[in-house]
């Protein structure tokens, strides 16, 4: 049967329906299929499937018999309150950090999300000593503003390190590392004594930061499930972005009561703390989630089944069904010693081997078995990772060294300490870091990297503009009262954040019950309607609004707006990519921040300042806001043919053949 062409106003794959990224959420009913198999029989039919056949009424099988490997959804892990199946299924190991208690979990997250808004703020922490720092150095405001663009080159080169380097071993190692390297750098530039000595400690600042932008989603992403993770992704954000508006606010009331050195003092003190709440907090939380042999089958290959089928005309194994063939008296006779046989071994015996791949389909049959007696059940046997290890072992093949389920002793609080597990995989570093450039040819990523840019980018210009704008050109403030600004967009960006985490997931829940309880990444693109609006109108109304002098309120309300909607952006960003390629979302992210810091952080920290003061606010953000609507235009096109493009890139498999 042809898959259905629509679904919610999202173009369907035109051979298969099941395309990685698209999830059973909201199960339907008890006997509803797993994504990716053929329709599940009614139970009457399956139980009358398991009668013992004749050998003068049965005929060989056909395509239209159903496989008991379809497991109904009550055997699929769910929360406690059965509204959701969990996705991703988490192993039956004490150990694997989805089966962590929600308090350890929460408590890593903060301490990590904690850290994240100390080390966001240090983009704009500068931004009301701008002047204090020129003349400390004799240079101009569009140099010290550079130091704010070379702050983020830094941050999007170390991305390209700090993600290979915790894909190959483990993410913990490279936050400790990347905060060592934070503390360092906050004290050097605090006695730096020249404006040279103060840019190259910036640029290691954003090094040892860059951690805190490239690591933190995929984080989230293994140790919460799906129907969890918009709203912890939305804490995140707020912490990231909050200290991009809170963090100049405090700065502000330092710089003008002790000046702008004083601020590095202070934060390389926080900093300090921060490296004990992570040693002490955060583990590692890497686990090796490599489909193995089960009775359900990964997203990848249930999906992949169904393609396979499709390209082989529709048919399917028979070794996927119960009833068999008889192949004469040969066979009855040898079936009284197999049934003396024990239950194991009878159970693998029966058990089918099933491969399918998207590059090379290949469908292995066994030899078809003899019937099972009428008394005995037929059951697939559970699957002995032990014996699986030994057997990799023995061919030679290279398995994990970290998180396999070998054991189901829990690990006691001070192994999860060690800073070090080793090498976790086998990997080469350079491929790793191609990656997340690669990822720029997938369309849903390279939506999230405009919209994630723009959103984190425009509050990025706001920060060098801010001391432009209220002390020299419109307003006359102080540092102090130019600081206080940024008590509106903190307010606007808590309220993006809460709004975008709690209102994407209603959305979602909302959606995915109307499509037949299928979740789509497709359905999180509903939120660039309030990104569009809210954005465009905040850089418009504060640029016209400055230059007409309009009481200071206005502005301020204006830049309020602009970091509600780039919360909205930023945090929607994150989860569609990380929805969508959860396989890749280390590198997803990698390849946001690499954009966000070089293709806008320090493009426009070359220019913007020198542009601002020759044209004037309304001209320049006039223009930013036509920049934003013509790109979240581009979300309409992606709703529709996003699932396509999906199934599009595992085809083409591009990280796969180029890393």
């Amino acid at each position: 049967m042809a898959p259905k062409k629509w679904s919610m106003g999202i173009l369907n794959d035109r051979e298969t329906e099941e395309v990685p990224g698209s999830i059973l959420l909201i199960p339907q009913s008890q006997f509803q299929e797993p994504l990716g198999f053929p329709e599940v029989e009614p139970p009457a039919a399956q139980a009358a499937d398991t009668a013992p056949p004749t050998p003068s009424t049965t005929a060989p099988p056909s395509s239209k018999e159903t496989s008991i490997l379809s497991k109904p959804q009550h055997d699929l892990k769910r929360t406690p309150d059965g509204k959701f199946v969990l996705d991703p299924q988490p192993d039956d190991n004490p150990n694997d950090p989805l089966n962590w208690s929600s308090w350890r979990r929460d408590l890593a997250l903060l301490s990590l999300g904690w850290h994240c808004l100390v080390g966001g703020g240090q983009t704009p922490v500068l931004a009301a000593g701008f002047g204090q720092v020129a003349d400390d150095f004799g240079v101009t405001y569009g140099e010290v503003a550079l130091t704010t663009g070379l702050f983020m080159m830094g941050l999007g080169v170390g991305s390209l390190f700090s993600s290979p380097l915790a894909i190959l071993y483990g993410k913990r190692p490279v936050y400790l590392g990347g905060v060592a390297l934070f503390l360092a750098s906050a004290l050097w530039a605090a006695a730096a004594k020249s404006y040279a000595s103060l840019v190259v400690a910036r640029v290691v600042m954003g090094l040892g930061i860059s951690p805190c932008e490239s690591l933190p989603s995929a984080t989230i992403a293994e140790i919460f499930f799906l129907h969890e993770r918009a709203y912890r992704v939305g804490i995140y954000t707020l912490l990231l972005l909050g200290g991009k508006n809170l963090v100049p606010l405090v700065s502000a009331v330092v710089i003008n009561s002790e000046g702008w050195r004083w601020v590095f003092w202070i934060v390389s003190i926080i900093v300090g703390v921060n490296l004990v709440l992570l040693f002490f907090l955060v583990p590692e939380t890497f686990w090796d989630r490599t489909p193995h042999r089960s009775t359900r089958p990964s997203l990848v290959r249930r999906g992949s089944s169904r393609f396979a089928a499709s390209l082989t005309g529709g048919t399917r194994s028979k070794a996927s069904s119960i009833r068999r063939e008889p192949v004469g008296a040969s066979s009855s006779a040898a079936a009284a010693p197999a049934a003396a046989k024990s239950g194991a071994e009878a159970e693998i015996e029966e058990a089918p081997e099933r491969r399918a791949h998207f590059n090379a389909i290949t469908i292995v049959d066994p030899a078809p078995a003899p019937p099972a007696p009428a008394a005995q059940q037929v059951r697939v046997a559970p699957f002995d990772m032990e014996k699986h290890l030994a057997e990799l072992a023995a061919s030679g093949e290279k398995t994990h060294k970290f998180g396999n389920p070998t054991t189901t002793v829990p690990k006691t609080y001070f192994d999860s300490l060690r800073p070090w597990n080793g090498r976790l995989r086998e990997d080469s570093f350079l491929k790793a870091m191609r990656r997340p450039m690669i990822l720029y040819l997938y369309p849903a990523i390279l939506w999230s990297t405009v919209v994630y840019s723009l959103s984190v980018g425009w509050l990025i210009v706001l920060s060098e503009s801010v001391a432009h704008i209220y002390q020299h050109k419109s307003y006359h403030f102080t540092p102090l009262q130019t600081g206080l600004v940024y008590l509106s967009p903190f307010i606007g960006g808590v309220l993006g954040t809460a709004v975008a985490g709690k209102l994407s997931d209603v959305i979602v829940r909302f959606m995915a019950r109307r499509n037949n309880g299928i979740y789509e990444p497709e359905f999180r693109l509903v939120m660039g309607i309030p990104i569009l609006f809210c954005t465009a109108i905040g850089l418009m109304g504060f640029g016209w609004s400055a230059e007409k002098r309009d009481n200071w309120i206005v502005p301020t309300l204006f830049f309020g707006i602009i970091s509600f909607g780039c919360s909205l952006g930023s945090t929607t960003a994150i989860t569609f990519a990380v929805d969508s390629y959860r396989q890749f979302a280390g590198e997803a992210l990698v390849t946001l921040n690499f954009s966000k810091n070089i293709f806008h952080g320090l493009v426009f920290s070359l220019f913007f300042n020198n542009w601002l003061e020759s044209q004037g606010s309304r001209k320049v953000f006039l223009a930013l806001g036509g920049v934003q609507v013509a790109c979240l235009l581009a979300t309409i096109p992606l709703y529709i043919y996003g699932k396509r493009a999906r199934m599009w890139t595992v085809r083409k498999n591009f990280a796969g053949r180029w890393s």
